[in-house]
């Protein structure tokens, strides 16, 4: 719905509408508060959300980050479950096909996501080259890293050995349709009471005794509540701005334009149904199957590329070399797969943090809380992801000092408890942390 006068008494103002900020209201409409969700879309899930891979997986290394994408594996495997209530449009569905991530020296053959997994029980495979070769026909196995640009003369040119191997996860895969997963949770919040307000941008955060009171939107309207939560992804650091927060955060997020890649298989592979995720360091991409027979491309952001960081009010939406690039380097793996100038996928925006880890926490201003830095690797996490918030949220209003004291949250389904100060805006640069998508 378009800004009406909301005469509701507001406990919680999400600002936000996609995957997380529907979540984040799920949870906290489960604890009794009323919220509203204030989005500049048409509807949830229509932004970042929409234009995410959906991946689901639960290699992490560091062991709070694979603790919560283990945890938030189980909500999608019981998504109907934990929804409580059917969508009208449907239920986006989880693809299970698991995930495969190559052992390279860029990933320091994958010790630490061993150790991570062992620590935490997930069940893992280690494949050696034939395996990955009987697993997948069309593959090359061949070693072609460092990652290069395509101009370099040496692209393209197998070093002569083999990969040492891969680690299969069977817990992972995709969701269907990632723009839906958002509307369930829309639809089952607002069965807990909350309402939405979308095609409406937020243009001043309210406070009052220095603490936060409300927002003012777009069209002059003021909407009051005690708590505002800033869930609104590549434009999370306008938001804190407006705020008057982002000064006395260590770590800070940005608007980062990122394009994937929809391309054909090799032809007579069927891709959708005999392949799975796929985490690929030596050439630089991260890939999995798409509906209809194809395979979605993306960059695990290697040095060698330019991050171009923009304006989410004014950036360029058209694709650019980089989409060639991740074509060519997939070719390289893939060396029968068709080579096309017709450019189809994805262009959009990543809201990444410094350390591309994201921020769960309270800021220095009373009421006002945040859920960002969250894209490229945390749609996975959205379900536990909000009722880590809800957690904080609730604790903190209730008067627990989050900074002097983080917050513990027990993960009911891998039965672990983590320290939510990991996510903390406070936090020093983690030095575990890949640096890119992949957390």
């Amino acid at each position: 719905m378009r800004s009406k006068k909301l005469k509701i008494k507001y406990d919680a103002i999400i600002i936000g509408a996609g995957v997380i900020g529907a979540a984040v209201s799920f949870e906290l409409s489960k604890k009794g508060f009323k919220t509203l969700n204030i989005d500049r879309n048409p509807t949830s899930g229509y932004g970042s959300t929409s234009a995410s891979c959906a991946i689901i997986r639960v290699h992490y290394s560091t062991f709070d980050g694979c603790a919560l994408a283990y945890e938030g594996y189980h909500y999608w495997k019981k998504w109907e479950e934990y929804l409580e209530h059917k969508d009208e449009k449907g239920l986006a569905k989880f693809i299970e096909c698991g995930c495969m991530i190559y052992q390279t020296k860029e990933n320091d053959y994958l010790k630490n996501v061993i150790t991570r997994a062992q620590e935490l029980e997930i069940p893992y495979e280690s494949w050696n080259s034939e395996m990955i070769k009987s697993k997948l026909p069309i593959v090359e196995t061949g070693k072609f890293g460092p990652v290069k640009l395509t101009s370099d003369k040496e692209f393209g040119k197998n070093n002569g050995e083999n990969l040492k191997g891969a680690i299969f996860f069977p817990t992972a895969g995709y969701i269907s349709d990632p723009q839906l997963s958002a509307h369930n949770l829309q639809r089952a919040s607002e069965k807990k009471g909350a309402d939405y307000l979308f095609n409406s941008s937020v243009e001043k955060i309210l406070t009052d005794k220095d603490r936060v009171s409300g927002i003012l939107l777009d069209n002059g309207e003021s909407i009051y509540a005690p708590v505002v939560v800033n869930v609104a992804g590549p434009h999370s650091m306008k938001i804190n701005q407006m705020a008057g927060v982002e000064n006395d955060m260590n770590i800070k997020t940005k608007a980062l334009k990122v394009e994937v890649a929809h391309v054909k298989p090799p032809k007579g592979f069927d891709y959708e149904n005999n392949a799975f995720v796929i985490s690929d360091s030596d050439i630089g991409c991260y890939s999995r199957p798409e509906i209809g027979n194809h395979i979605l491309i993306g960059s695990e952001d290697p040095v060698c590329d330019d991050r171009i960081f923009v304006d989410p009010d004014n950036w360029d939406q058209n694709f650019t070399d980089q989409w060639k690039t991740q074509l060519f380097r997939q070719a390289q793996r893939f060396p029968d797969m068709p080579i096309t100038t017709n450019m189809k996928g994805v262009v959009a925006l990543y809201d990444v943090s410094d350390d591309w880890i994201p921020i769960y926490d309270k800021s220095s201003l009373p009421g006002y809380y945040m859920a960002i830095g969250s894209s490229g690797n945390q749609y996975k996490n959205a379900p536990i992801a909000g009722v880590m918030m809800a957690n904080i949220i609730q604790k903190c209003e209730n008067g627990h000092d989050h900074d002097r004291d983080p917050i513990k949250l027990k993960l009911q389904n891998i039965n672990r408890e983590i320290n939510v100060g990991f996510y903390s805006r406070n936090r020093t640069i983690n030095k575990e942390s890949s640096m890119s998508v992949l957390g």
